[in-house]
């Protein structure tokens, strides 16, 4: 018995290195030290893992578009110098880290992920401000709070997984506690404006009105118990 648990004691230790641990090749840092690091470096690689879609609606200066959806994602980060910082980014940071511990898989040696992606960028006042505001208005928001129920918002994106997770039972919770509450999903990509402007960088971000005052603010994944204890 004594021995059985001292090999399981070993192999649990082996799966934990092997798999528990970051990688030693990847920085995960934020959006102002990726700033700085980038200006720092001269001639950077830098990657944008979004969709072209995404890429096209607004994107880093010296970024390149390097889908990580793409089943050719190995192949197409070849190009690029594994001696080398690379720099990596997503829109909230899930897409960068899987891409990150790729490109560390694949052997490049300082790769350096921008924690919170895009929208932590954005919340940092990293951006230039757009000329053109992108989706509905701050007064159109506003106008959405006129209710006599609660109104929840879900600020969430089509790529986001646990947004993904969170649909159904939000769409059935539109159903069946209507008489209750008013739940409102905004795209986050086409209300880009908006999250700027309401400092919000993660997702998915949900926030519960009453009388139009925010009442309560959650950002991730929350189940549908915990999110019914709100109301």
């Amino acid at each position: 018995m004594k021995l059985k648990i001292i090999i399981l004691a070993i192999v649990t230790l082996a799966i934990t290195s092997c798999k528990g641990q970051p990688s030693k090749n990847i920085q995960t840092i934020d959006a102002v030290a990726f700033s700085k690091a980038i200006q720092a470096t001269p001639n950077p690689q830098v990657v944008d893992v979004r969709t072209p879609e995404e890429f096209a609606s607004g994107h880093l200066i010296q970024a390149q578009n390097v889908n990580w959806m793409n089943p050719d994602f190995v192949a197409n980060s070849a190009k690029y110098d594994k001696s080398k910082p690379i720099f990596v980014y997503c829109k909230s940071g899930g897409r960068s880290h899987k891409a990150a511990e790729k490109l560390a898989e694949l052997g490049f040696t300082n790769v350096i992920e921008m924690e919170g992606g895009i929208l932590k960028w954005e919340a940092a006042g990293l951006s230039k401000p757009s000329e053109k505001w992108i989706g509905i208005s701050q007064k159109e928001y506003a106008d959405l709070l006129n209710s006599d129920k609660k109104v929840l918002i879900d600020f969430y994106a089509e790529w986001c997984a646990p947004c993904k997770k969170m649909t159904p039972y939000l769409l059935k919770m539109q159903k069946e506690m209507g008489d209750k509450i008013v739940i409102i999903r905004l795209d986050a990509d086409k209300n880009k404006s908006l999250l700027s402007e309401m400092k919000i960088s993660e997702l998915p971000t949900l926030l519960l009105y009453d009388n139009k005052q925010l009442k309560w603010q959650h950002s991730g994944y929350i189940s549908e118990p915990d999110l019914k204890k709100q109301f």
